[in-house]
């Protein structure tokens, strides 16, 4: 604990012994372009002075920053260009070293009208921050059709990509996983766990915010974010220093809707379908230095069933066995999130942000399950039917309060960020035990299993950035999270003897610092390096037991190399060391023998894994056509895997152990284009081949695997006259490549169409998904040397849905300059399913130039 109170102290220390310096200014806290000369401006050897002008420029529509414009400094005696750069992509923009004189400064960018600012005076030392400069979509008017340019749904950031949600008509009434299917490098399971690049080892965050609830289940925690709230979707595959070093394979992070303006509006979403509905309301109001948002989501799941035919096969010649289950199961589920934020404008240069949330989530499961059993060289012949009620029930509540200083330099602050989050779980079953005589089912017992639970963590954050001279930049923070869990279980039997209760008391301390530092060349490259130190310090305990889990640090180190070349194209390459720590459904040592076939068991003394990764990039971009292609490698080992044992029963008990390791290299491309500022089309393929390994010196348990995984998918967009709109989407993964086995290949698909309202304050719209087939078959194939295992599922996902949305109240544009918040990000617990893969760095480049206003498999593991 003395090492993890040192650390925090040197990481706080140090962040406040920067606070003092002084620096000039710098573009931006990431790596940036190197900001281009607009053509005629003056080069070096034009007389200069100490004047600077600075500002921001923002889209009149959605008070977003806008990247990458061109500005122009004109002097207004000679009305001739003097100088010139570009906005960077948080929408800055800064002209140094300016003569006295009288300017002005004319912006542009394509799909927005010029904007001219004018009146500048600078004197000897003048130093002018023109704040908001707001630029107005070019909207055009031929014969009452309105002609507007389309936003990317795609777009390729500095240092991450982004999918723009908001624009999606198919999701609409869904709730995030079906977003998700739509991210390029994403693919999400039948069951809604999100793997990126093939590897489930992902950290969702949700507004740059961890949350519990995605701790204990990424695929629950998707359930309770409406599509209708999501504006965009992030992906990062290679963080920097600052972030945690936990994820693996990188960062989604789920940017919701939010207003910035002064005034008040009201937002209603609603819709129903076959298989769900759901009601949605967000409110927001603005006033001066203070602002308020309210939100509200509630959806019911229904008509949801399954089915699925289980063979379980023993291989030894003394204790053979063949056992066959058939399951039918139906599915019913109420989700709910509700959130109230704040923030207030201290002064100019400090701000002060808030929020609440507070999540629900109760799903309900019954299932049917008939068994089969043929026991011994001279078989014995058995069968038994149970019906088994689940319920899943979880809350959870996040509390954020966060403080960021501007000091007199640009981009340079300080801030001071907390966060308190729980999730309280029950997972319980309860089964009635039937005897099977074919004729005749008679109740012979009940038995079933208490499962009550928490994670809750609290979490304190220091960071600190100065710029050094005009191409640096340097970073520095700490940061302790303390996180809790408790889980206690219990048993019940009428038939035999019921398993002891027990309890799991798991504390784990982590303490971090780090630093990172960027350097930006007159040639447009880029260079980013950075390192970061964890510390973490485990107390457990099981029943009356210690665990005595030894404490560990790890040491993370990152290096990213960019170039931006002629032509709208540019080059990276990244490597970076992440660690991934076991999370709860993992460690917990609740046996759950719902399906008394098929148990399964968690491990407390689990240790994290270590991937080292290699990335390498390209995009291109002319006009409306976007293309990026990548390569990756990484290697994982102490990688968390299952271990399947069976006894002569024909009785499978699955646990954990890090005895994996994991190789893969893999490949992605994909593009999006515009065609007649109207339809937008996209798609790409992603390829990865892995080898997998267990290292178990058993000859039982000993298995190894490889193979090629190969995914895909297409989007396509069409913005027609009148408020109508039309949007299709396809998504497909061939077989997926496990440690024992395979799963064979899936595909999502889905259409929609949107009917916007002539006030422009609401729609309607419908959406139909995988409607062709009223069900469709996945198999999975394990094959160990003690036994195999076949199972055939059967998803019934046909679905339709009505949606209506509709906005009340009137905002205005007069709105004060909002700068970045910042928040509290705990991107390091291991969640996903079972797949490996890769990822590969963003591209340095803008997204193709257009105008707002157009219309891996397996258990989860966390």
């Amino acid at each position: 604990m003395n090492k993890l109170c040192f650390s925090l102290m040197l990481s706080t220390g140090l962040a406040f012994s920067a606070y003092a310096q002084e620096a000039p200014s710098f573009p931006g806290n990431r790596p940036q372009q190197q900001p281009t000369a607009i053509p005629g401006t003056a080069d070096d050897n034009s007389p200069r002075g100490n004047g600077r002008i600075s500002g921001t420029l923002v889209d009149s529509v959605s008070n977003q920053p806008v990247e990458f414009a061109a500005i122009s400094l004109i002097d207004t005696k000679s009305n001739k260009p003097i100088d010139g750069t570009t906005t960077d992509d948080k929408g800055k923009f800064t002209l140094n070293r300016i003569a006295p004189g009288s300017y002005k400064l004319l912006i542009s960018f394509i799909g927005y009208k010029g904007k001219e600012v004018k009146n500048i005076s600078i004197d000897r030392r003048t130093e002018v921050e023109l704040g908001n400069v707001v630029l107005t979509p070019d909207i055009v008017q031929l014969k009452e059709v309105e002609v507007v340019g389309q936003a990317a749904m795609i777009e390729e950031k500095v240092d991450r990509l982004v999918y723009n949600a908001e624009k999606d008509v198919t999701s609409k009434g869904g709730d995030a996983a079906d977003v998700m299917r739509k991210v390029p490098m994403l693919s999400v399971d039948l069951d809604g766990n999100v793997s990126l690049r093939g590897s489930s080892n992902v950290r969702v965050l949700i507004n740059n915010k961890p949350s519990t609830i995605i701790a204990s289940s990424v695929g629950d925690a998707l359930k309770q974010i409406p599509a209708d709230m999501i504006k965009s979707v992030e992906v990062i595959t290679s963080p920097s220093a600052r972030y945690d070093a936990e994820g693996t394979a990188g960062i989604i992070n789920i940017i919701t809707k939010k207003n910035t303006l002064q005034g008040a509006t009201l937002d209603l979403n609603t819709g129903a379908g076959n298989r769900g509905a759901m009601l949605g309301m967000r409110g927001s109001y603005r006033a001066g230095k203070m602002g308020f948002n309210l939100s509200g989501f509630g959806r019911a799941n229904y008509n949801m069933k399954g089915y699925s035919d289980n063979l379980q096969v023993g291989l030894s010649p003394l204790n053979p066995f063949t056992i066959r289950q058939a399951t039918d199961s139906r599915n019913a589920g109420m989700f709910g999130s509700y959130q109230l934020g704040w923030d207030y404008d201290i002064s100019k240069t400090s701000f002060l942000t808030a929020s609440i949330r507070y999540g629900t989530r109760n799903q309900l499961s019954s299932q049917d399950i008939s068994t089969f059993r043929s026991l011994g060289v001279i078989p014995t012949t058995t069968s038994s039917y149970r019906e088994v009620d689940v319920k899943d029930l979880s809350g959870t509540v996040d509390v954020n309060v966060d403080y960021t200083k501007t000091l007199r330099k640009p981009q340079q602050e300080v801030s001071v960020l907390t966060q308190f989050s729980r999730n309280n779980r029950t997972n319980n079953f309860d089964a009635d035990l039937f005897s099977d005589n074919n004729t005749l089912k008679e109740l012979i017992g009940q038995e079933g299993n208490r499962n009550n639970s928490y994670n809750q963590e609290s979490t304190v954050q220091v960071d600190y950035q100065t710029p050094i001279k005009n191409n640096q930049m340097f970073e520095i923070g700490g940061k302790a999270i303390m996180r809790q869990v408790l889980s206690n279980f219990s048993y019940y039997s009428s038939l035999n003897v019921p398993r002891p209760a027990n309890e799991l008391n798991y504390d784990q301390n982590v303490a971090a610092s780090y630093f990172s530092y960027t350097y930006t060349t007159k040639n447009k490259y880029s260079i980013k390096i950075g390192s970061r130190y964890e510390y973490t310090v485990i107390n457990a305990n099981q029943g009356e037991g210690d665990l005595n889990i030894p404490n560990y640090g790890n040491l993370v180190p990152s290096v990213n190399l960019s170039k931006t070349l002629k032509g709208g194209r540019t080059i990276k390459l990244g490597y970076n060391r992440r660690l991934q720590r076991p999370g709860i459904q993992f460690l917990n040592p609740n046996i759950n023998a719902a399906n008394p076939q098929n148990i399964t068991v968690g491990n407390p003394n689990l240790a994290p894994e270590l991937t080292d990764q290699l990335e390498a990039g390209t995009s291109w971009f002319k006009k409306s056509v976007f293309i990026n292609m990548s390569v990756y490698a990484r290697t994982t080992n102490n990688s968390i895997e299952s271990i399947r044992t069976t006894d002569e029963r024909g009785v499978i008990t699955t646990t954990y152990g890090n005895i994996g390791q994991k190789q893969t290299y893999g490949t992605n491309i994909f593009g999006n284009m515009t065609l007649l500022s109207k339809w937008q089309i996209g798609g790409g393929i992603d390829g990865y081949y892995v080898f997998l390994t267990n290292n178990s010196p058993d000859p039982a348990l000993f298995a190894s695997n490889e193979g090629l995984v190969l995914s895909g998918r297409f989007f396509s967009n069409l913005t027609l006259p009148k408020g109508w709109g039309l949007q299709g989407m396809a998504f497909i993964r061939g077989r997926d490549v496990q440690l024992q086995g395979y799963q064979t290949g899936f595909a999502f698909y889905s259409m929609g169409f949107k009917k916007d309202f002539t006030n422009k304050k609401g729609s309607i719209g419908l959406a139909t998904e995988n409607f062709l087939f009223d069900a469709f078959k996945t198999r999975t194939e394990l094959a160990t040397p003690a036994f195999t295992q076949s199972n055939t599922n059967l998803l019934y996902n046909r679905g339709v849905r009505v949606t209506f949305q509709y906005k009340f109240g009137k905002m205005s544009f007069d709105a004060p300059s909002r700068r970045n918040r910042k928040s509290v990000n705990n991107d390091d617990v291991k969640s996903g399913g079972d797949g490996d893969g890769g990822g590969q760095p963003q591209q340095a480049s803008p997204a193709p130039a257009a105008a707002p206003g157009g219309g891996g498999g397996g258990r989860p593991r966390q």
